[in-house]
């Protein structure tokens, strides 16, 4: 578990052969050090903050919406998805814009508000921020790994197309 903590960008965490309490337990170090604890998690010198929720912690609410997947979109049901949860600590390396090359940074209005978008085209990995109304600040909404009908869609460079001539 403690293994993880040493991967980098762009190995892969190594969860396979763990049960889920010590996936849980490896994953959540990785969000803790990276986000939840970490006072300078920031894109652009704005802060980033997980979405409030009603009564739900939002830091466990942000980690659900980072290491699963909606499998019913009726029920909203949510289960482990691999392909998230080893990309974890890619998120703070995209954050720090380490990487320059094949990169799209972009703002789009879309239906349920400005959504900011960082996409690593070779890795096929996207980071999802809203900026938020009242602060000059930003959500972590979601990050995930590009596959199925999104990847075969290019949907993220067709969003690009239509973004604002601004990052907001």
């Amino acid at each position: 578990m403690a293994l993880n903590l040493l991967k980098r960008y762009n190995q892969l965490l190594e969860l396979t052969a763990m049960n889920e309490f010590q996936r849980k337990k490896s994953l959540r170090g990785i969000l803790n050090r990276d986000i939840a604890n970490n006072p300078n998690f920031m894109f652009r010198r704005k802060q980033i903050n997980p979405t409030p929720a009603n009564g739900q912690d939002s830091m466990n609410r942000l980690f659900t919406h980072l290491t699963t997947v909606v499998t019913d979109k009726n029920t909203n049901k949510r289960e482990f998805d691999m392909a998230r949860s080893v990309r974890l600590h890619w998120i703070k390396y995209h954050i720090e814009e380490n990487k320059r090359d094949n990169m799209f940074v972009f703002s789009v209005e879309e239906p349920m508000g400005t959504r900011t978008y960082i996409y690593d085209k070779v890795e096929e990995y996207v980071i999802v921020l809203e900026p938020m109304r009242k602060k000059d600040e930003y959500y972590l909404l979601t990050a995930y790994y590009l596959e199925g009908k999104d990847k075969a869609r290019n949907k993220m460079m067709k969003k690009y197309k239509m973004k604002l001539n601004n990052v907001v």
